[in-house]
């Protein structure tokens, strides 16, 4: 399968990290699954995939507001982090991405703009030996209001020092989608695992 670009020429690319770069969706779902069920709290794979994008802690304070729960959102937080490390040797690169990737490297500037905290993005990026392809990294913890708030694409598309409407984004979840649209840029859906394999 490849990805259908928007026509135009783009200043920057500017990527999602989990599900967009890196097929980490399948390997976060399965360490969430597990920390979350130390607390005997369901989560069920409908639920991760349409919060895809949310951060770690945000999505456990909503959990723990929707369920009347009391988990501790750090300790939570860094459980989870540590069973998704555990799982990294497993990380493949998502093909249809890599490609566009390895076309404009070099050429234009690259920037990754993640749900996830820093510490996540690159260890997923060094296992695939892609970290050096990127010329910024926007991550949780980094900025103020998450997807769909255009705030972090806006932040990696000034510091690349890019015009927000001269980037394209590479998205897999409907948030990314919709904070690249708040931004003003053109953006590309990255299908999910299911539907790159049909």
């Amino acid at each position: 399968m490849k990805l259908k670009l928007p026509d135009g020429t783009f200043g920057a690319y500017l990527f999602d990290c989990d599900g967009t770069i890196v097929d980490s969706m399948p390997l976060h779902y399965e360490a969430w699954k597990k920390a979350l069920g130390e607390w005997n709290c369901e989560f069920s794979e409908e639920q991760f995939y349409a919060w895809g994008g949310m951060p770690v802690a945000e999505v456990i304070s909503t959990l723990n507001r929707e369920r009347g729960l009391q988990m501790p959102v750090d300790a939570l937080e860094q459980r989870k982090e540590g069973l998704y490390f555990e799982l990294l040797p497993q990380l493949k690169a998502v093909p249809e991405v890599l490609e566009h990737i390895d076309a404009q490297h070099g050429r234009i500037p690259f920037g990754v703009v993640s749900g996830s905290r820093r510490e996540s993005v690159t260890a997923s990026l060094n296992v695939l030996k892609l970290l050096d392809r990127f010329d910024t990294l926007v991550c949780a913890g980094e900025y103020t209001k998450s997807k769909p708030d255009p705030e972090a694409f806006l932040r990696a598309a000034a510091n690349l020092g890019v015009a927000p409407e001269a980037c394209l984004v590479f998205e897999d979840t409907e948030m990314g989608i919709q904070a690249a649209k708040a931004g003003g840029m053109a953006w590309v859906k990255v299908p999910p695992p299911w539907e790159r394999t049909a």
